[in-house]
């Protein structure tokens, strides 16, 4: 993992997930200087969250899709989306906890908790299963954050259902997609390179 970590990036996509994570670390500095230290603290939550996937060697588009995701999602609290905008937290539960779900698995595989050569379709079950553990913590979270910290947070029932029914849906469809398209870069170095050795 160390070294996944400190090799530095070599194609386009590699280069753009290096620059949402610098653009991550200025997003905590803008919102400190234009916004309130509590939403810089929101985006700072978000920093280790985009380290993740260059040290566990996840494939450079999965990591920029995750670094969006990750940063979009932090922001649209800053800028107060979910509120604003009334199918906004729907579409980012869907695809956050789906790309957050995928992340996880491959930190699973990384540390051998899933093994590496185990069939692919077993993601259709472990990514969903993830995403609705991911959802459950995250709503606990914004649950202990009305009762304890902001009251104006806005939790209900029929909210907290239906985010986790959502992310559970979009962590499904992760899992599906996972059979077709490697997410680790190693697998992808290999396919090229099996691809020059048979133009060869």
């Amino acid at each position: 993992m160390r070294s996944e970590f400190l090799r530095p990036p070599r194609s386009s996509a590699e280069w753009a997930a290096d620059g949402i994570r610098v653009l991550g670390l200025l997003s905590v500095a803008a919102a400190f200087l234009w916004w309130t230290p509590t939403d810089a603290g929101i985006l700072a939550l978000a920093l280790p969250a985009l380290l993740v996937p260059r040290a566990i060697g996840a494939r450079p588009g999965l990591d920029v899709l995750y670094g969006v995701t990750v940063t979009v999602a932090a922001w649209s609290n800053v800028l107060d989306l979910y509120r604003s905008i009334a199918w906004w937290d729907i579409a980012v539960h869907f695809v956050a906890t789906g790309v957050i779900a995928t992340i996880a698995f491959l930190v699973l595989r990384r540390f051998e908790v899933v093994p590496a050569r185990a069939d692919r379709r077993s993601s259709v079950v472990l990514v969903p299963t993830i995403g609705l553990a991911i959802s459950a913590l995250w709503e606990m979270v914004e649950w202990a954050g009305k009762t304890f910290l902001a009251p104006d947070i806005f939790v209900t029932y029929q909210d907290t259902i239906g985010d986790m029914a959502v992310g559970g849906l979009g962590s499904l469809v992760a899992g599906i997609l996972i059979i077709r398209i490697p997410i680790e870069r190693t697998a992808l170095v290999a396919a090229d390179r099996k691809e020059q050795s048979w133009r060869t």
